[in-house]
């Protein structure tokens, strides 16, 4: 078997499109497009395939990730062109690659931040019109991350607990009209990027039901095991030729 990871965008009205739809969607895909995926035994097999780290309906992104298995091998170009080839807009694959046959390197398994980009709209009626950040959130950044402890209440799926979010804050800058988020992300430590915006809109004195933005995914990411800080995802498999 041969173990792909598969990296995609996702805009448009797709975004609007829940997690499950979106596997399902690529069963779909997969089929139409000829991918030579490995399925399961037994009375009632299913593709063998894994997302990385499941998207919020409503926010768009630029690296979203699939792990599948392969039957056999087929080149990177080729794969990518096909499933384009039947991909409806919003969907869009960006590159396909080899990764290594191990558990520990699963995209479940490795994610361990995500980049966000957060623009401030004109408007809750188009996400389109965006409007620049505005300047008091550069000092307001400063502050906000030298306080000692953020604590919030964190909802699971029991109940609330009150959690401190600024160890699981890595970097946050307003950059390019924007405000751009480093976050913890995965199975350990996961912090969505919403709970963030909303604790800062009101640490600025700003109403977070009356502030309008949009959350975008700019990519999801793995430590770097040689060096310091993060890589993309799909930067740990190679090419297939």
């Amino acid at each position: 078997m041969l173990k792909a990871r598969i990296k995609f965008r996702k805009y448009g009205i797709m975004r609007f499109i829940g997690h499950l739809d979106v596997m399902r969607y690529f069963q779909k895909a997969m089929r139409r497009a000829d991918i030579p995926i490995a399925f399961t035994g037994g009375y009632s097999p299913h593709m063998i395939m894994s997302f990385a780290q499941p998207l919020g309906v409503g926010i768009t992104s630029d690296g979203e990730y699939l792990d599948v298995e392969l039957t056999e091998a087929i080149s990177s170009r080729k794969a990518v062109s096909q499933l384009n080839a039947v991909m409806t807009e919003g969907i869009e694959v960006v590159s396909f690659v080899k990764i290594p046959d191990d558990k520990k390197c699963s995209g479940m398994t490795i994610v361990s931040a995500a980049r966000y980009r957060i623009l401030p709209l004109q408007s809750g009626k188009s996400m389109d019109l965006t409007i620049p950040a505005p300047e008091a959130w550069k000092k307001g950044v400063c502050d906000f991350l030298a306080r000692p402890e953020i604590l919030v209440m964190k909802k699971t799926k029991r109940s609330e607990k009150e959690v401190d979010i600024r160890p699981m804050i890595y970097e946050m800058e307003v950059k390019n009209d924007a405000l751009e988020l480093l976050l913890a992300a995965g199975s350990e430590e996961n912090l969505k990027p919403d709970l963030v915006m909303d604790t800062f809109l009101l640490y600025m004195g700003s109403d977070p039901a009356t502030f309008p933005y949009h959350v975008h995914r700019m990519d999801i990411l793995a430590k770097n095991v040689e060096g310091s800080g993060y890589l993309a995802l799909d930067a740990l498999g190679e090419v297939i030729g």
